[in-house]
This record gives structure tokens, C-alpha cells and sequence, in this order.
């Protein structure tokens, strides 16, 4: 199986840290996030890994030359301006027809080897990993109709929403909705894969999942890859 990690951000939401280490490479216990990723590709059946850099793109070329237990076939495609997380699949020439892409940055416990039987089974051109986020409202909301009358009152809500996790299955026809040698982003794709009626499918997930964007997330991400790291690392 062949995956595709989108590692060419500059993490600017991570600033000061990734002003000289580029994200995936941001330390989460004994290892760089990216190496946990490696290893758990790895263990779900994996053999070829493409890592799609930018942003300190040496940096993560020569930590991983010096990672020599990883038993993955790992090649880089590096892009020499920024063209979002979905063109740069372009830059691939010999992408499989079935191919996993996530972004450089996730902690998580999914399997990914189920996760491409799903997408398989479902027979889609995309499937995206999906996780259930909690919006709580700190106010009354209310509810009106066309002439402003107040129709309902809701005390502090929780409202429930299914976002992307950044992983995704795709087939090698998703390239024929994304331009060349433009940005074009996830966003982008969502919103002409659903303009052409094609076939996506959500795989929703309640396991472990954790995006270490932002500072507290990355914090968070550090204790609880201590704490629990034989579920990330079998």
C-alpha cells in the first residue's frame, strides 16, 4: 500500500518552534510526530511512503536518513511554491489507483489498513476520516422566523459537528478535479467533488485523535503520548 504525507507547511500557528523545525518534526516524547506516523504506517502494512515537503525540506530529508529502523520505502516529492495540501499530488507521477494522504501533524490511533478497506468496499473516488466535534454556546440562542418573531429559545447548546481528521483515501481519478500548478487546497476539493455529485464517503471515527496545530494542542499531544504510548506505538 502507498501512502502520501503532506509535510510542507510552515506551521505558523506553532511559531516560535517552527521558525527552525519544521512541524512534523516537532518532538512528542522520544520521537518526532512524523516518525510515530512512519512507524504506525508501517505496522498497518504500508511499504511506500511519498513524504510531500516544502517549508525545510532538508531538515526532514536528513532526520529521516538517520531513522534507519524504519523499514519503509520513504521518497520525497518537494514543491518550490506553495500549492495548498491537494496539488501537490500532482508533483507524483506514479501514485497507485488506491492510495491513503494525511497530513504530517496528527496523532491518532486509527488503523489505517481498515480504514482503506472501508474506502475499497465502498467503492468512492474519496473517503474521508471524520471525528465528532463538540461546539459548546456560552449564551441563550435564539431562533426567529422571517418577520424576527422569536420562535424558540435554546439555553447554552451543544452543538455536534463531523470534521475532517485529515486523512484521506482517494483514488488516482480524484487528480482529474484539481488544476496544475495552482494552490488548491482540501477545501477546494470538498467543494467540487460535491458540485460533480461524486461519490465521497465519511468514515467516522470514535477512537484517538488529536491535530498538533495549535501551542495547547502540542502540549496536550506530549502528555498523552507519555501516558498511553503502547496505543500509538504497538
Amino acid at each position: 500500500m502507498q501512502a502520501v504525507i503532506l509535510a510542507g507547511g510552515k506551521g505558523r500557528r506553532l511559531r516560535p518552534y517552527t521558525t527552525v523545525l519544521p512541524k512534523p518534526l516537532m518532538p512528542i516524547g522520544d520521537y518526532p510526530i512524523l516518525e510515530v506516523i512512519l512507524r504506525q504506517l508501517e505496522r498497518s502494512g504500508f511499504d511506500e511512503v511519498i513524504i510531500s515537503t516544502g517549508y525545510l525540506h532538508e531538515i526532514i530529508c536528513a532526520y529521516l536518513k538517520s531513522a534507519t529502523d524504519i523499514g519503509l520505502k520513504i521518497r520525497y516529492s518537494h514543491e518550490t511554491k506553495p500549492l495548498g495540501t491537494i496539488a501537490p499530488l500532482h508533483l507524483i507521477d506514479d501514485l497507485e489507483d488506491t492510495f491513503l494522504v494525511m497530513n504530517g501533524d496528527i496523532l491518532t490511533d486509527l488503523d489505517y489498513s481498515q480504514f482503506i478497506d472501508y474506502h475499497k468496499k465502498r467503492g468512492g473516488i474519496a473517503t474521508v476520516a471524520t471525528y465528532q466535534r463538540d461546539v459548546n454556546i456560552d449564551f441563550g440562542v435564539l431562533k426567529r422566523d422571517e418577520d424576527s418573531r422569536i420562535t424558540e429559545f435554546i439555553e447554552k447548546p451543544t452543538y455536534h459537528f463531523d470534521v475532517s481528521m485529515g486523512i484521506y483515501a482517494f483514488q488516482k481519478d480524484i487528480l482529474e478535479h484539481v488544476p496544475k500548478d495552482e494552490p488548491f487546497g482540501f477545501d477546494n476539493l470538498m467543494y467540487s467533488l460535491i458540485a460533480d455529485k461524486a461519490d465521497v464517503y465519511s468514515y467516522p471515527y470514535n477512537g484517538y485523535w488529536l491535530d498538533i496545530g495549535r501551542p495547547d494542542d502540542y502540549e496536550r499531544s506530549i502528555e498523552e503520548f507519555e501516558k498511553n504510548k503502547e496505543k500509538f506505538l504497538r
